[in-house]
């Protein structure tokens, strides 16, 4: 699955990935490449494969056939050169709840063998950016859940990666904390971190990803920019109308032309179609014509979720 990128562009290249676990095959068969400085999106429902992709990725687990390579080096043959500018978020924080913040970051600093110097001052600088400089010297265990994950995030930036693997990194995770973690994930973005996150809230790929690769059932369903997605579900296109009191019958609405199917609930009517425009100016006029008042008339773009319950199989018939 080319999409233009040269090895040299190319961070992550994966080439006929697949894991399986006894008769189940968890990852079948995926290709796909990461180029620098993308902010990646792997969507996938809960079970799809998305967690076991970034494990053999890693290193963590060993593909069952097929090869991948991270910076140019084989994630199999050359598991050392390839895990060496890499640092991984996973969904549940795996902090040391007996040591302080301060002593979690410093240790993994030097695990990476980072200059004493730069790991302090890199580390007071991620904490007072991650909202945690105040509780340096906590215990971790006396975090809360979105705490945890934000000082995860910073144990990783610490090590200086070249390539960040974020899994789930915000859910379950309060409000604010989610928020401060996407802040922080695309300024270094902007600063030419590459990133590789696997999550399954639409809205956070819709508003971070550069790409996004949806995942289902073990095999890449789609991908592409997230607009291009949107584009490309084009019978996900509706018009959204609401009336002042009585609206038209549905069978006058269903056979308007163009309407490919109309959805009502509480008042609301969504007509789908390929041309919401033509199909709201036809409601506008039959409205018109029955003596009806249009309260409300829009039309709309397909959301990233209508595209992902689309090829993930939950979205109608493709």
């Amino acid at each position: 699955m080319s999409n233009g990128m040269t090895e040299k562009e190319s961070v992550i290249r994966v080439d006929g990935l697949s894991r399986r676990f006894g008769d189940l095959t968890a990852v079948d068969d995926i290709s796909f490449q990461v180029g620098r400085g993308e902010i990646f999106g792997f969507l996938g429902p809960n079970g799809a494969g998305k967690t076991t992709t970034v494990r053999m990725l890693t290193g963590v687990i060993e593909p069952t056939s097929g090869s991948a390579t991270i910076q140019g080096h084989d994630i199999r043959k050359e598991s050392i050169l390839s895990r060496e500018h890499i640092a991984v978020v996973p969904e549940q924080a795996n902090v040391y709840l007996d040591l302080s913040v301060w002593r979690n970051l410093m240790l993994m600093a030097e695990l990476y063998g980072v200059p004493r110097d730069r790991r302090v001052s890199s580390g007071e600088r991620l904490l007072e950016a991650l909202g945690l400089l105040n509780r340096k010297d906590s215990k971790a265990r006396e975090l809360s859940k979105g705490l945890k994950q934000r000082l995860m995030l910073c144990a990783a930036l610490v090590t200086e990666p070249e390539v960040l693997f974020l899994d789930e990194p915000t859910s379950g995770l309060d409000v604010q904390s989610a928020r401060l973690i996407r802040k922080i994930v695309t300024e270094l973005n902007a600063d030419g971190l590459t990133v590789f996150l696997t999550t399954h809230n639409m809205v956070e790929a819709g508003d971070i990803c550069s790409r996004v690769a949806i995942i289902n059932k073990g095999r890449i369903a789609a991908i592409d920019t997230p607009g291009k997605l949107r584009s490309m579900v084009r019978q996900r296109r509706y018009v959204e109308a609401q009336f002042k009191g009585q609206s038209p019958p549905h069978e006058k609405l269903e056979s308007l032309p163009g309407v490919i199917r109309l959805e009502s609930s509480q008042g609301v009517l969504r007509l789908y179609t390929e041309a919401p425009g033509s199909v709201a100016t036809l409601l506008a006029v039959l409205s018109d014509s029955l003596g009806l008042e249009l309260e409300q008339l829009n039309t709309r773009e397909p959301s990233l979720e209508d595209v992902f319950l689309y090829y993930t199989g939950d979205g109608g018939s493709r």
